[in-house]
């Protein structure tokens, strides 16, 4: 591979993580609420169930019991968001993962314009996931009853 391809395949890679870096602030942005929920809001009341459960009548197995059933929604939640961010990072990856097939066959046979055509096909990918953050975000709030 002669130098000029090797830095156009160097800035093309830096235009991609750069797409990549949108996703992510994209999705905090859209996320923080759920997360600020979840890891405020129920953690507080994690805690304060958690604190009713130690009464000296109470045996420790009782103790015990009580306190896991306190942290059940706050569990239950972070398994959702999991969940949720684990689905989308897969259709994400699955959609980029096209892409470089893509970009891999061009170059194979080594069509002019590949690396632009890998560009564009990110570049729409990337967008395309996060239009979906929103819908994504509208589904978990009202998961956990969270009003905008």
């Amino acid at each position: 591979m002669d130098h000029i391809a090797a830095a156009e395949e160097r800035i093309a890679s830096e235009r991609v993580q750069q797409k990549l870096h949108q996703v992510n602030l994209a999705a905090k942005e859209h996320l923080s609420p759920i997360q600020d929920h979840v890891n405020f809001t129920l953690q507080q009341a994690y805690f304060k169930c958690a604190y009713e459960c130690f009464d000296r009548r109470r045996s420790h197995d009782e103790i015990s019991n009580c306190v896991e059933n306190c942290s059940v929604p706050v569990v239950r939640s972070q398994q959702m968001v999991e969940n949720e961010m684990a689905k989308f990072q897969e259709r994400m990856n699955r959609s980029l993962m096209v892409c470089q097939d893509r970009y891999e066959s061009a170059k194979l046979q080594k069509q002019p314009g590949a690396l632009n055509d890998l560009e564009s096909c990110v570049d729409q990918s990337t967008q395309d996931c996060i239009k979906t953050l929103p819908h994504l975000a509208g589904k978990l709030k009202a998961s956990f009853f969270i009003s905008d």
